[in-house]
């Protein structure tokens, strides 16, 4: 069979930005508006009049809804058991309706707690755990650096899977074996056992970090995409947010194993919402036309009598086609950092991210020891303040990036046929980057030295709360960006996101522990801050290069497309 056949005949799913919708009574103001002197309007405008226009169409884009949606029978519901999902599938999950949209980013968001979670529950235990497997306190480490490195490896599979199986089927199998896996490491014997169960763990609950951005791509529009990324990152920051709290008690009463125990049970509940509550969103292809089907048919083999050799050739080739998809065509995506847009967009995240837990490390280490001496219950409250900061950055920076967006098509005066306005992905790196980039450098030079110097608790608190601030809007902003370079393959831009950003945080987490030992805090994250200042030259070779870097992508992707 030749690949043009083969291409009509395979019923895969991708992703395409959908249209807008166009009332009548929208088109029919921009048609029917008299000129100044009441003569029919000319094709050339003054400004005024442009500019008139221009936000007639910016107030008329709000006042009409999406078309109604149009729902799949439950029959043919796609997904693993896609018929028990008690909101429908529709064709076209960019007409659902906004309650919808938002209960589905919502059930994402809830989902995508659990990798971060996973992560964070156990460092105000770590010295519990190295008692407890009689390990030292760095080869504990390995347990959460390891799990981060899971995390960034696992979504290359994930993300690539989902685009073929679609969403739903990925999420209930990682989730069941997030709970498997969880259960192991809470009955685990010793470090070794404990460290690859957490490892696998990890890989399974980082499904969401790339295929929940991929469902956010999926549902909502552009110019609403910021504000919603923002809410869904809600999700993997209300880990580090309740997991150290939640973990530090727990370790407390009952043993660092109840921490896994409430992995396991957490992941269980998840499922339950996610096998009941979440319909497939990945739009799919239109079934081929009975033309199609025709020529299929016809290339199909006939049922001549075949040889030995002839068969075992054809069942070879078709294994090695199959192992070639599930194990090498996942790790194409690392291909997208050839990119340049795609490449500094992942540094300054990873960069950021790095920064995270190298915080996360420090503040276990500093303030479970003197001065400080929190007991394992107040280290956990300690990480409260940055995941405030996170919570802040989220409920506002995705509608203020989103404003940014509309803005800059405005003023350049970006419309396209129907007067939508027309938006660009490095439009999200502006003044807001510009914020991030030296709020969090500073906030974290901040930390260093009174974290060094044993200053009053409070005040390196404080100072964790900035640096929450400044890291989520670049978080957000780098992640929103990364679904808009590549629409089609949403979730395969955040996938090599997590590969990168998860790399550099599992590095962070081996080695913070020597650094504090040997430089101390306070030059620790002043050279941190030094680097991440630095990398904010990101921020302006974006807006310089972007439009530029893009227009070649997506030629190159259109044409390997």
């Amino acid at each position: 069979m030749d690949n043009d056949t083969a291409k009509i005949g395979a019923q895969t799913i991708h992703h395409e930005p959908a249209k807008e919708f166009v009332g009548p009574a929208f088109e029919e103001k921009i048609e029917e508006a008299p000129s100044p002197d009441g003569s029919q309007p000319s094709i050339e405008r003054t400004e005024k009049e442009s500019g008139t226009r221009k936000r007639d169409i910016e107030t008329l884009q709000t006042e009409f809804e999406d078309p109604e949606p149009v729902k799949v029978p439950r029959s043919k519901r796609r997904g693993l058991f896609g018929r028990c999902t008690i909101v429908a599938e529709v064709q076209e999950p960019k007409h659902y309706s906004r309650r919808i949209k938002w209960y589905i980013t919502f059930v994402v968001a809830l989902a995508a707690v659990a990798a971060p979670m996973g992560s964070t529950i156990i460092f105000p235990s770590l010295l519990q755990i190295s008692d407890d497997l009689h390990t030292s306190p760095t080869i504990t480490n390995l347990s959460a650096a390891f799990y981060m490195l899971s995390m960034s490896i696992f979504p290359l599979w994930w993300s690539s899977f989902s685009e073929t199986l679609g969403r739903r089927t990925i999420y209930l199998t990682s989730f069941t074996l997030y709970i498997l896996f969880n259960i192991l490491a809470a009955v685990s014997k010793n470090i070794a056992m404990l460290i690859v169960m957490r490892v696998l763990g990890g890989g399974a609950a980082a499904s969401v970090q790339a295929v929940g951005a991929g469902t956010i791509a999926d549902v909502w529009e552009v110019r609403e995409r910021g504000r919603a990324m923002g809410i869904f990152y809600l999700g993997p920051l209300c880990g580090p947010l309740f997991a150290p709290i939640i973990g530090g008690a727990l370790a407390q009463k009952f043993g660092w194993r109840s921490t896994q125990w409430f992995l396991a049970i957490y992941g269980g509940a998840v499922l339950v919402f996610l096998f009941f509550a979440l319909p497939e969103t990945l739009k799919a292809t239109e079934s081929p036309s009975p033309d199609a089907e025709k020529v299929l048919a016809s290339d199909r083999p006939n049922l001549n009598r075949t040889s030995s050799r002839q068969s075992v050739q054809r069942e070879t080739a078709k294994c090695i086609k199959q192992g070639k998809r599930i194990f090498l065509d996942p790790l194409k995506i690392i291909l997208y950092l050839r990119f340049p847009a795609v490449f500094i967009t992942v540094y300054y995240a990873s960069i950021t991210f790095c920064s995270l837990y190298l915080l996360n490390i420090s503040l276990q280490s500093t303030f479970s020891k003197p001065p400080y001496n929190f007991s394992t219950t107040l280290v956990g409250l300690a990480y409260i303040p940055s995941s405030i900061g996170y919570l802040l950055a989220s409920l506002f920076g995705g509608k203020w990036t989103d404003k940014i967006m509309a803005r800059e098509a405005t003023r350049a005066g970006r419309y396209d046929e129907n007067g939508k306005l027309m938006y660009r992905p490095e439009d999200r790196m502006r003044e807001n980057a510009w914020t991030a980039a030296f709020l969090y450098p500073a906030a974290l030079i901040w930390y260093g030295w009174t974290a060094e110097k044993g200053v009053f608790w409070l005040v390196p608190l404080i100072a964790n709360f900035f640096f929450g601030i400044g890291s989520m809007l670049i978080f957000a902003m780098a992640t929103t960006m990364l679904t808009e370079f590549m629409p089609k393959k949403a979730s395969n831009g955040v996938a090599v996101n997590n590969f990168v950003r998860n790399i550099f945080s599992c590095v962070g987490a081996i080695v913070a522990q020597p650094l504090i030992g040997a430089i101390g805090n306070g030059w620790l994250f002043t050279g941190v801050g030094v680097i991440a200042a630095s990398s904010s030259v990101v921020i302006w070779a974006m807006r310089k290069f972007g439009p530029r870097w893009r227009q070649v992508m997506d030629k190159e992707l259109d044409t390997a497309g």
